[in-house]
């Protein structure tokens, strides 16, 4: 059995006035000291595999078999689980019965909950550069504008998901980053687009990767851009399905020992690269969201209707998961999945 924690960090300055806040620091790509912080619960994860770990150890007579701990560096960056995969994860594991993950999330400290198939979406990431010709902004009839271009591929970008997927398949494109030029008066020769897009199925993904390639550019030969768009794909995650066997088995044994505080989550659209490592070595897996909010406020914000503005998610730099019953429920949530195959 497989058990695996991701534990990178973010570059993100803590603000939940927390007396144990990270003051930590890390260098960016420029060598440049930024603040970083545990904004997605990675060691919530750590610490719970860390504890399901000693238990099982501690406990040999009440199962049989072989458990690996496995602790993934950079989840974050999208290529840490294929990394190990690649230096040689399978001769340190073996052939595993099948993998186990999990991920605290903004829910109720205390409950957790999965569900069999698609759990957390793809991503893909992609940038985007379109070419105009630059001139000074007392002339514009000398120019083909880049930051009129990559409005309009903006807009038409919108468009993708609600006219080109069907009604209640999920997808998400958002535009993250548009930047262009330097100076009010001078009009730029290029521009570049980063977006992301999110969904559950290779189908959707091949219909938006091909509508964004069409769409921009058409509009480059609708601006008379004087040079072919360039895309480049990066930060890419697969979809986290969960195998109906070997989630069924958990959830029941989750069940069992949480009662009511275990239930079917809907899905998530977060992305994970959790699922290259069972991928590669061939074997079934599941993935399971625990509860990391204080029940009170949880139920607070649920009662006024503001949970989306009052509850801080993950990768925010107010996420922080309540130690308890957060770390009692994540490490019982690893021993009894564990226990679900190799329990004596």
């Amino acid at each position: 059995m497989l058990m695996r924690a991701d534990m990178d960090a973010l570059p993100v300055a803590e603000a939940t006035g927390l007396p144990y806040a990270s003051t930590a620091t890390a260098k960016d790509a420029g060598g440049n000291d930024v603040p970083v912080m545990h904004a997605c619960g990675h060691d919530v994860h750590v610490t719970s595999l860390l504890g399901a770990a000693q238990l099982l150890a501690e406990s040999r007579d009440s199962w049989s078999g072989t458990v690996v701990a496995l602790f993934q560096p950079a989840e974050e960056l999208g290529d840490g689980a294929q990394a190990m995969v690649d230096d040689g994860l399978a001769h340190a594991t073996g052939t595993p019965d099948a993998a186990l993950a999990q991920h605290v999330l903004a829910f109720p400290s205390g409950r957790l909950g999965t569900r069999p198939g698609p759990f957390l979406s793809s991503a893909d990431s992609m940038k985007i550069t379109v070419y105009g010709r630059g001139a000074h902004g007392s002339m514009p009839q000398a120019a083909v504008d880049p930051v009129v271009l990559a409005s309009m591929i903006v807009i038409r970008l919108q468009m993708i998901v609600s006219r080109e997927l069907p009604p209640g398949e999920f997808a998400v494109v958002t535009v993250g980053s548009v930047r262009a030029g330097t100076k009010s008066n001078v009009i730029a020769d290029h521009a570049v687009i980063e977006l992301n897009i999110r969904d559950y199925s290779p189908a959707s993904r091949e219909t938006i990767l091909t509508a964004i390639k069409r769409i921009v550019t058409a509009e480059c030969q609708a601006s008379g851009s004087p040079k072919e768009p360039e895309f480049e794909l990066f930060g890419q995650f697969p979809v986290t399905d969960n195998d109906s066997g070997v989630t069924d088995r958990v959830a029941a044994a989750f069940s069992d020992y949480f009662g009511d505080r275990a239930s079917t989550l809907p899905r998530q659209t977060a992305s994970e690269d959790f699922s290259d490592v069972p991928n590669a070595l061939g074997i079934p897996y599941t993935y399971w969201g625990v509860g990391g909010t204080d029940p009170e406020k949880y139920e607070q914000a649920e009662k006024s209707g503001r949970i989306s503005q009052d509850i801080p998610v993950n990768h925010s730099a107010q996420f922080a998961p309540v130690i308890q019953p957060t770390l009692d429920t994540g490490t019982a949530a690893l021993t009894v999945a564990a226990l679900a195959w190799l329990g004596n």
